[in-house]
């Protein structure tokens, strides 16, 4: 197993890889349930919000009939249907590829398993444990930086298998899937996508949104004590954010063991299916654990896995946070009024490209997250955005050119956290 993890050659081909891509572009939940007056049921662990069972179903219905409603008589006030927006876009964008897709998947493949195997040459020679404790991690930083950087790329591609735009074939999508999240990511690929596609049909819903939670700012003095020293520790749960979302179930509900609202209604059936991906993330983590011995594993392995953590946070809140952004109410949600409520942000051309348009691209993504896979977001966008200013309707798509996206995460988390203003709440 060492020697996989040794080769002279990996540095090389890291740094090969990465300019190729610059150019090719029933348990019992271990936390306590609290009943408000407000009737939303409140975690006593980082501040969290888990509304009740969401709508899917209707939502869902509301989309099915947007793409088949090829009218254009639509409300002023109200963004333009799926069968508008599906006709500024070419017929090619929504052409899944499947060796495209397998392509970009070989790409960050590869990237991944030479960052890592790099570090872990460093971190097992003679050199490394020569240095002082201070030595050796300004040594290995860097490298865990790259590391974690491209398990972030190789997440991406998962992600689009969570949307069946790796390919139209199911099962390609679920190799892929489990390879890069369940194995390689560490985040149990089936789980992820149940919780992921119920985000997707909830977007800014006030109450009902998944993976990450909202607050009245005007509210904050009533909030439970637990939530406010959450919200007073905020700075410093971003390395640890992903692991609690996973592990602890918030909001969301557990991705490892099963419990929360992600899993009401959920047959037996289901869970065994969506276990085998959590045994492939176990045994995963488990062999690299015993073959490399926990500091090792810790080092290589885990510091890295929260590295990609802390992009994958970083990239969500990003692209759902703005100062002029909107939540919706039962009363007021639609499916189209929440995607536009997403934001494109550009962390600058090649960083864009090597995390698969996620950010830039994230409008289209939203609107047609099942349709359209990452390799024609940039595409897409463009002319989403051309369509819109034909329409008069450029007010409707929110982007934010972020270059200095690491201080504005900190800053944004800092000043904001999850609150929002009463003012940006729709109710009627």
């Amino acid at each position: 197993m060492r020697s996989k993890f040794t080769q002279p050659s990996t540095l090389i081909i890291a740094a090969a890889v990465v300019c190729f891509q610059h150019v090719t572009s029933g348990f019992t939940p271990p936390y306590q349930i609290l009943k408000p007056s407000k009737s939303r049921t409140t975690s006593l662990w980082v501040g969290t919000v888990l509304p009740p069972p969401t709508k899917e179903r209707k939502v869902r219905k509301e989309v099915e009939q947007l793409e088949d409603n090829y009218g254009d008589d639509i409300s002023i006030s109200d963004p333009p249907n799926l069968a508008v927006i599906k006709r500024m876009l070419p017929r090619k964008v929504f052409d899944v590829d499947t060796g495209t897709s397998l392509f970009y998947f070989g790409l960050d493949l590869i990237a991944v398993v030479s960052s890592l195997s790099f570090l872990n040459a460093v971190v097992t020679s003679s050199f490394y444990h020569s240095l002082p404790f201070w030595g050796q991690a300004l040594t290995v930083a860097p490298l865990q930086m790259l590391a974690g950087f491209t398990m972030w790329c190789m997440w991406c591609i998962g992600h689009d298998a969570g949307h069946s735009t790796v390919s139209k074939t199911k099962w390609i999508n679920r190799l892929v899937g489990e390879i890069s999240h369940s194995a390689f990511c560490l985040t149990p690929f089936k789980p992820w996508q149940k919780s992921h596609r119920k985000h997707h049909m909830n977007h800014n819903h006030l109450t009902d949104d998944y993976s990450h939670q909202w607050f009245i700012r005007e509210e904050k003095e009533s909030l439970h004590p637990m939530i406010k020293v959450s919200q007073a520790t905020r700075n410093f749960q971003l390395p640890i954010l992903y692991f609690v979302y996973l592990f602890m179930g918030v909001p969301d509900g557990g991705h490892v063991f099963f419990y929360g609202r992600l899993w009401e209604g959920a047959k037996i059936k289901e869970k065994l299916n969506h276990y085998l991906s959590v045994a492939v993330s176990i045994a995963t983590s488990g062999f690299l654990w015993q073959k490399m011995g926990f500091a090792d594993f810790t080092v290589v392995c885990m510091v890295p896995w929260s590295i990609m953590g802390i992009w994958l946070f970083m990239v969500t809140y990003l692209q759902h946070h703005s100062d002029d952004g909107k939540l919706y109410t039962d009363d007021t949600f639609t499916f189209m009024r929440g995607a536009f409520q997403t934001v494109d942000r550009s962390y600058g051309k090649w960083i864009d490209r090597m995390s698969h348009h996620m950010m830039d691209g994230h409008v289209v993504h939203h609107l047609l997250f099942e349709k359209v896979p990452h390799y024609r977001l940039e595409e897409a966008t463009k002319a989403l955005v051309k369509g819109l200013e034909e329409r008069g309707e450029m007010h409707l798509y929110k982007f934010i050119d972020t270059p200095d996206f690491y201080k504005e995460i900190i800053k944004q988390f800092d000043e904001n956290w999850f609150f929002i203003n009463e003012e940006q709440v729709v109710r009627k």
